[in-house]
């Protein structure tokens, strides 16, 4: 497969002194990029509109969903939080176990049913504490009088740790869920297909196991992940992921069933007979710490944590550029027509935030 060493246009964020047993953001304190004349304001780069501010105040927002001109957005403490006509309201989550505060822990992915209209469905990947353990599960939440409650476990006990717990949850155009998770901090577990840690996963809505997945009586869709944290479908039903890399080495990924994703035995550049290398890695020098990521036109966008900035990657012609910098860590992104939205995630800890951080951002990209 191709590999692309690239580099970061405008400011970039280097490593120093990063373990191989953290997630590559957090080998230092994350600053906030600033434009050439070092002012806090954000910039955008190609001909595209300004950033513009949907909602403010979000705490910890870590995914976006959007349904009939309304955004619903998961926060980490366990909250679902709902954008009408520039109104916001903040709904409690009854979830059966109590949310862990471990670091990148919390109510995570969360993606609505597509009959939500009429099902008023959801589903949610969150993480929880028992007997001394760190662990994820993947839930069917129901909402009802602006409630959202656990009303069905459709995958426990995924492996967790104090990071790396994935997280991402997407509906494919085959109308399959998909789950990412991460190695729970013990690499080897990426390489074990019989352990749900360092994978991509694929399961019916109902949470049974598809016919169709590249493993017998298992739910394990891609293995060999570090931390994967964003996916994102083209036109033509390819699927990509983003991931986090030891020591910078992030990647974009072009998934395939059944196919090894080479952690923790290679990363970045390097290359492994039966295993797959990705088609863009930050190097060794530089790290992204790549979230959420959305496809449009060729193109796949993505958010950057460490890298603080929206990326935006070009598939074809193999090049990487910001399209958005100065707004600090971002966490998700969706794309609808040609309004890109998107979410920072200042108030986690390691960000520096700004005026009424958390925001939900949106912004034209028909220029791009």
């Amino acid at each position: 497969m191709r590999k692309i060493l690239v580099a970061l246009f405008g400011s970039i964020v280097l490593l120093a002194g990063c373990t191989g047993g953290n997630e590559a953001e957090d080998s230092s304190d994350a600053g906030e990029v600033t434009n050439e004349a070092g002012s806090d304001e954000p910039v955008s780069n190609g001909t595209v509109g300004e950033p513009e501010v949907v909602t403010e105040d979000l705490n910890i927002p870590w995914s976006i969903n959007h349904h009939d001109d309304v955004f619903y957005l998961s926060e980490r403490p366990g909250n679902v939080v709902v954008v009408s006509d520039g109104q916001k309201e903040e709904q409690d989550v009854e979830l059966d176990k109590k949310v862990s505060t471990v670091s990148e822990a919390g109510l995570l992915g969360f993606v609505l049913a597509p009959d939500f209209a009429e099902s008023k469905h959801a589903y949610a990947y969150y993480t929880y504490e028992e007997e001394g353990e760190v662990l994820n599960r993947v839930v069917l939440l129901e909402q009802s009088e602006n409630v959202w409650r656990e009303a069905e476990v459709l995958l426990d006990k995924i492996p967790s740790g104090q990071v790396h717990h994935g997280g991402r949850l997407k509906i494919g155009p085959d109308e399959k869920l998909y789950i990412t998770t991460g190695d729970a901090s013990e690499p080897e577990l990426a390489q074990d297909k019989d352990s749900l840690a360092g994978k991509i996963l694929r399961m019916n809505l109902d949470g049974s196991i598809p016919d169709d997945n590249p493993f017998e009586n298992s739910y394990v869709y891609s293995y060999g992940h570090r931390n994967p944290q964003g996916l994102a479908w083209s036109e033509e039903g390819e699927l990509y992921e983003s991931e986090h890399g030891p020591t910078a080495n992030d990647e974009i990924n072009v998934i395939r069933a059944g196919s090894n994703y080479g952690w923790p035995e290679i990363t970045g550049e390097a290359s492994k007979e039966g295993m797959e290398s990705p088609i863009f890695t930050s190097g060794d020098g530089t790290t992204w710490a790549p979230s959420g990521m959305a496809y449009s036109d060729g193109k796949l966008y993505v958010a950057a944590l460490r890298g603080t900035a929206v990326l935006e990657f070009d598939i074809e012609a193999g090049e990487m550029r910001e399209v958005v910098t100065g707004l600090g860590r971002i966490r998700d992104i969706h794309i609808e027509d040609e309004t890109l939205y998107f979410i920072s995630n200042n108030t986690d800890g390691r960000g520096e935030p700004l005026d009424n951080d958390d925001h939900l951002y949106k912004m034209d990209i028909s220029g791009l």
